[in-house]
């Protein structure tokens, strides 16, 4: 039991870091620099933790552009306003995102650009046998140390774990929590500790502050995403010497209250 847990926590934990480390916070905004060999590096460190739901990051990065210009407008990518459940949100987004992980079809200019690419690891990341030999590592461990048969009930989670984060995120995130800024869309912070998804819950504060890699603003709010980074800028895998940190209050600011 404790060993089928552990790989659950352990698992949720790195995929969502690399998904917001690498493909959000560098892939889609570069707040920070990174030298080739590292980038390489969490592009890899991405592939393997994310497994068999792994994002392309040119993918991932023209949805995110798009998701912050059109933000809960009908040409958001994934805005909860317009659908009845996360479940078909996601299916929707889909939709969207294979349009640009497959090359089927052309994104604006301005969404495009400017993020990593491996045409070798995205092709290969995207194919079938690739996801069904990684989602069979997993069913192999639980038949390894699953004491019962309902445990594995738990194994859809750890093959789709890039869409489950990305259905909290942008449900949650537009829907439930408070505000601390105006931003002229439904973007809340859903908790002020996001030890669920290492601080992609902190939308509202980053809708605000679109190229601050700390998404916590006030004192209260925890960032774990930029714990690790600052400790990574702190020994020179990454440079956010270019960033800028906003400190609250900066802007027009809405009451924090919960709705």
């Amino acid at each position: 039991m404790w060993a089928i847990l552990s790989l659950l926590v352990l698992h949720w934990s790195v995929s969502i870091f690399g998904q917001s480390f690498f493909h959000h916070r560098y892939g889609a905004h570069r707040m920070f620099q990174m030298s080739p060999f590292w980038e390489r590096f969490f592009y890899v460190f991405t592939f393997i933790a994310q497994a068999p739901s792994f994002l392309v990051p040119r993918a991932y990065a023209i949805l995110h552009r798009q998701h912050h210009a059109f933000s809960d407008t009908e040409k958001d990518p994934h805005s909860p306003l317009f659908w009845p459940n996360a479940g078909v949100m996601m299916l929707q987004t889909k939709h969207r995102y294979d349009a640009y992980a497959y090359q089927r079809e052309a994104p604006e200019a301005r969404f495009d650009g400017g993020v990593p690419e491996w045409p070798f690891l995205d092709k290969l990341s995207q194919h079938w046998g690739t996801r069904v030999f990684l989602g069979g590592l997993f069913v192999l461990f639980y038949l390894r140390f699953a004491p019962t048969l309902w445990w594995f009930l738990l194994l859809p989670i750890h093959w789709l774990l890039g869409p489950i984060h990305g259905a909290i995120v942008n449900w949650c995130g537009h829907k439930y929590g408070y505000v601390n800024y105006d931003n002229g869309d439904h973007s809340k912070n859903t908790l002020i500790f996001d030890f669920v998804t290492f601080g992609e819950l902190f939308q509202n504060n980053h809708h605000k502050f679109g190229m601050s890699p700390n998404f916590g603003v006030r004192w209260f709010e925890l960032d774990p995403c930029y714990q690790v980074m600052k400790v990574l800028n702190l020994v020179g895998i990454i440079d956010m010497s270019g960033a800028q940190v906003p400190r609250y209050p900066l802007a027009r600011v809405a009451p924090a209250t919960p709705e």
